[in-house]
């Protein structure tokens, strides 16, 4: 997860700034982003009977070696003069379409990773943060000083890199029964053969329809991810453009806000099974939202900017830990591959729209504004939506029929996310 997280944060801050040197074009740069987010909620939605069939470990080190084929192709195919704007869109389609069921595969390997390392669920997945956050940290930094001394195809090579380091770590190095956990001798009485895969789709979709809290989480994170999108690959770029304090000032926040990140999961990894759930994760949401729009909104200072970025990244630190552990608690183990890649994919599915909606309206009434009505946004949806009974039960899944939640050890997810958040 290091490794393939880290090049894909490289690749976040090279890829849209080589669109939009190259390119001139907010909109287009919003285009890019759309092409390669389109494909991975479509996909990743569709592959959790799959995963679940075919086991994760497979699924993982096949997808990231065909992401790092399509993503060693852009800077190759541009040092040949080759790559025209839509070929560019295609690439980035087919490496979305590697990376969404690469990352549920990895998403669905936690669990099972806790058990095997006799570690409690919640500090597994808050451990997952952590790695999420250091690659968060490293990868701007990186990201942003090739940039800038080099220009943006670097980082895009080294993206390609890590992509086909992380498919030979999960290859060589993890069990080859990983995640075989639906044996034939386990199947329900009266059947003998596994489901089929439409019948896997159809119990997912079941199973998350009847979960409210899962259901609430969804949408409130889904509303959230759109506003990230947007403010990751068009508003800051073009704040950055503007300001004149290019990609270097990008990758400094971004890894500002990280570090200050990896405190925070570090922290929710070693208390977040004593705290109370509900009041951490809205707490979470309150830092880590609209206060990074309106920073950039305000032409503060950058050391004023650095601050906010610090306390935001703190405050998301802790989101990732408590969505995971409600959701790996609250879903049967057999069905993990299925209710993951559905509630991620709904979840992510305003992302494709994020970059598309921010290049839209930035070329319409300027980033200012855009900036104003972003954080607006994302405080009214993080606050309204915590008055909804449903979100009683974070405080209760330890509660629930254990045989709905992994064999007991404690645990969180990311979207992060970032890979949900």
């Amino acid at each position: 997860m290091a490794v393939s997280l880290t090049g894909t944060r490289i690749s976040g801050i090279a890829l849209p700034w080589f669109v939009l040197v190259t390119t001139g074009s907010a909109t287009q740069t919003g285009l890019v982003a759309f092409c390669e987010m389109t494909p991975y909620v479509v996909v990743k939605a569709l592959t959790g009977p799959l995963v679940d069939r075919v086991g994760p470990r497979v699924v993982s080190w096949t997808t990231d070696l065909a992401s790092a084929t399509a993503a060693a192709a852009v800077p190759l195919l541009h040092r040949l003069g080759l790559l025209s704007f839509p070929l560019l869109l295609v690439l980035v389609a087919l490496i979305g379409t590697a990376r969404g069921p690469g990352d549920l595969a990895k998403e669905v390997m936690m669990p099972e990773a806790a058990d095997r390392s006799r570690v409690p669920l919640e500090r597994a997945t808050g451990l997952s943060g952590v790695i999420e956050r250091l690659a968060s940290t490293v990868g701007p930094v990186a990201g942003g000083s090739l940039v800038a001394v080099l220009g943006p195809l670097p980082g895009l090579v080294v993206n390609a890199v890590c992509f086909a380091g992380g498919s030979l770590i999960i290859a060589l190095a993890l069990p080859r029964d990983m995640g075989q956990v639906l044996a034939p001798s386990s199947l329900p009485d009266g059947e003998t053969e596994e489901p089929g895969y439409w019948r896997r789709f159809g119990e997912g979709f079941t199973f998350l329809r009847g979960d409210p809290l899962l259901l609430a989480l969804i949408v409130m994170v889904g509303i959230t991810n759109l506003l990230d999108a947007a403010f990751s690959t068009v508003l800051i770029p073009v704040w950055a453009e503007e300001s004149g304090k290019g990609p270097a000032a990008i990758g400094l926040m971004g890894s500002m806000a990280g570090a200050a990140a990896i405190g925070g999961s570090l922290l929710a990894a070693a208390v977040a099974h004593r705290l109370r759930r509900r009041a951490v994760f809205f707490m979470g949401f309150l830092l880590a939202g609209a206060p990074r729009f309106l920073v950039l909104a305000s032409e503060a200072p950058m050391g004023v900017v650095l601050a906010v970025f610090a306390v935001s990244g703190f405050g998301a630190g802790f989101l990732n830990p408590i969505i995971g552990a409600v959701l790996f608690e609250r879903v049967p183990r057999p069905m993990l591959g299925r209710v993951n890649a559905l509630g991620d994919s709904l979840a992510w599915s305003g992302i494709p729209l994020g970059g598309l909606i921010a290049g839209a309206a930035v070329a319409a009434v300027g980033l200012v504004p855009v900036l104003l009505a972003g954080g607006a946004t994302y405080f009214l949806t993080t606050n309204l939506t915590g008055l909804r009974p449903e979100w009683r039960e974070m405080d209760r899944t330890r509660g629930r029929d254990p045989r709905h939640s992994t064999p007991r050890t404690e645990d969180t997810r990311s979207t992060s996310r970032n890979r949900t958040v």
